[in-house]
């Protein structure tokens, strides 16, 4: 392009092509995966590519079965990389500027090295009123001696590789304000003091558990989770997932005898049709 009234010509570095092989490149990221672990990946992936098969046909519908594949590469990896973006794009018929762009559109799925817990505190308009951008504050203070910043400053990664902490948007869990995720298992209803409580418990090597949901796993596993894979520990199929906060207007409006929907006194109630 030219410079202001036509004026020399003024050069602009846009950077390489999302296909080209430095893309989502970081110091130590694969770039090809060794053969045992491409055989892994490859049964696991026709697993899910198969999900997405038309019935009696060969053909896919590709683009649904990224998202999920992305999962399987990062419960391999913990992030995104070179390796993980070619493997996706070869399975699928994708471009790498097509995976890519998924990869880096969706938060869940993560540019850098990501610790065994991640840890993310909302900090939308609710949880930050209730104490959020508290809770943030005290954890990037309480980690930062012993962490360091990824290059764009979003998140901190301890030297130990047990924790990565970022701030996140609303997770829909209004009603636990202010709420932590780590691993995505919500830990609601936290104050500075618990929070630093529960990073130190994790780095320390001590089971934890969320208030609705199973002890944790590593971000890997829930990765693999993600990807949709079973989670066969006992805990998980027996974890409660919903809690009392959620059910108060439920518990309000039957006790004002308004027959919600799907209650005993609304089935048995008159209506239409009966």
């Amino acid at each position: 392009m030219t410079g202001p009234n036509g004026s020399s010509r003024v050069f602009i570095e846009l950077g390489p092509r999302p296909e080209e092989p430095t893309q989502l490149v970081r110091p130590g990221a694969r770039s090809s995966y060794p053969p045992d672990v491409l055989a892994r990946l490859d049964a696991d992936a026709e697993t899910v590519i198969a999900r997405y098969r038309e019935p009696d046909s060969a053909a896919t519908t590709s683009r649904s079965a990224l998202l999920p594949l992305l999962h399987l590469v990062q419960s391999e990896d913990g992030y995104i990389t070179p390796a993980g973006i070619d493997f996706c794009s070869a399975k699928l018929g994708l471009t790498g500027a097509e995976v890519a762009a998924v990869s880096t559109f969706y938060s869940m799925y993560r540019r850098g090295p990501t610790g065994e817990y991640l840890v993310g505190v909302c900090t939308n308009t609710l949880c930050a009123i209730m104490g959020g951008d508290d809770i943030l504050a005290a954890l990037e203070e309480h980690l930062g001696s012993t962490g360091s910043r990824d290059e764009g400053g979003h998140s901190i990664s301890t030297s130990d590789g047990k924790i990565t902490l970022e701030h996140i948007e609303c997770n829909a869990a209004c009603d636990y304000a202010p709420v932590m995720m780590i691993n995505w298992e919500f830990f609601d209803n936290q104050t500075p003091e618990s929070a630093r409580s529960l990073v130190d418990a994790l780095r320390a090597g001590e089971r934890v558990t969320p208030d609705r949901g199973a002890t944790l796993c590593s971000f890997r596993q829930t990765a693999r989770t993600l990807a949709g894979f079973p989670d066969t520990r006992i805990e998980a199929a027996e974890a409660q997932t919903v809690g009392d906060a959620t059910l108060a207007g439920l518990r309000i409006s039957r006790s004002l005898d308004d027959n919600p929907p799907g209650s005993a006194s609304a089935a048995d109630a008159p209506g239409e049709g009966k």
